[in-house]
């Protein structure tokens, strides 16, 4: 069956237009399409606790919309060129399952309020997954420098032996770094931590909706309340978790660029477990050489 657009309007577009609009997005979209069906679950909920829906109905809704997510999780859940998006893909699914009842989820709804808190799910919980991890490696830094801290080694400015130093104050270099960038992750969540959904395409909605409710509802600590700035945060907010992250990268790229370095024969101060490292392809035919020509 023939995906239908939830702009749809009677009339076909053309084909090329189509391929240049939906390019390779609604494959990125697998990525959110979870998100979007948990916010869809409060979405179902909050109408049925307005009178819009009946408890039946919502129920039969958030039945077929974990049915999504455990299709997503299975890898089972198509999203196709001709759907464009997870939202459409998502509602034409309930449309074919339950009929009519099916697209009463879009109720007060916009695709512009449901990507956004698809997105502010999504990222919420990939920042405290960076947060989590950046712990991690604060830990294990923690337990290297007191093993090793005591160490003595040279500080080098410009490649150049310049005064004392210790594996301990080389340590803890990365550890305030890290815990600098865990408070940027940290200052991105608390922004992107409000609700924008109930705002629709940037005007609200005419009906009145319980934004409290389901912004509680997805542990978000608040509401976005302006629509129009719900609009206009989009890419702020994107960009605010960029920038966090390639801090993170940043400082690991440091400790990688310093660990190649000082692993290096000419200096030794650190060594690698062999299962960390790989090999050179002509080294090793070099090595096959010699040893064939000693035997």
């Amino acid at each position: 069956m023939k995906a239908k657009k939830l702009w749809y309007k009677g009339y076909s577009i053309n084909g090329e237009i189509e391929d240049y609009i939906a390019g390779e997005e609604y494959l990125l979209d697998l990525k959110i399409a979870k998100y979007d069906c948990i916010a869809s679950i409060a979405h179902a909920k909050m109408l049925a606790r307005i009178g819009i829906l009946t408890q039946k109905e919502a129920s039969k809704l958030c039945s077929s919309l974990n049915t999504i997510i455990k299709l997503l999780e299975q890898g089972k859940f198509e999203i196709t060129k001709e759907d464009e998006d997870c939202h459409t893909a998502i509602e034409n699914y309930l449309t074919e399952k339950l009929g009519q009842l099916g697209k009463k989820i879009h109720t007060g709804r916009s695709r512009n309020d449901q990507v956004l808190v698809a997105l502010r799910l999504y990222s919420r919980e990939n920042l405290n997954s960076c947060i989590s991890l950046s712990k991690k490696l604060i830990s294990s830094m923690l337990y290297f420098r007191g093993k090793y801290g005591g160490i003595k080694l040279p500080g080098y400015t410009h490649t150049r032996k310049a005064m004392p130093s210790s594996v301990k104050l080389w340590t803890d270099a990365f550890i305030d770094a890290i815990n600098d960038d865990i408070s940027l992750l940290e200052a991105a969540l608390k922004l992107i931590d409000q609700s924008p959904l109930g705002t629709g395409a940037g005007y609200g909605s005419p009906i009145k909706l319980d934004r409290e409710y389901t912004a509680k509802e997805l542990s978000f600590s608040r509401i976005q309340a302006n629509p129009i700035y719900a609009q206009l945060s989009r890419g702020k907010f994107e960009a605010t978790i960029l920038h966090a992250l390639s801090q993170v990268m940043l400082d690991l790229n440091r400790i990688s660029a310093e660990l190649i370095l000082f692993t290096m024969p000419e200096f030794g101060y650190y060594e690698l477990p062999r299962e960390f490292t790989t090999g050179s392809s002509i080294m090793q035919t070099r090595r096959l050489e010699a040893t064939q020509a000693t035997s």
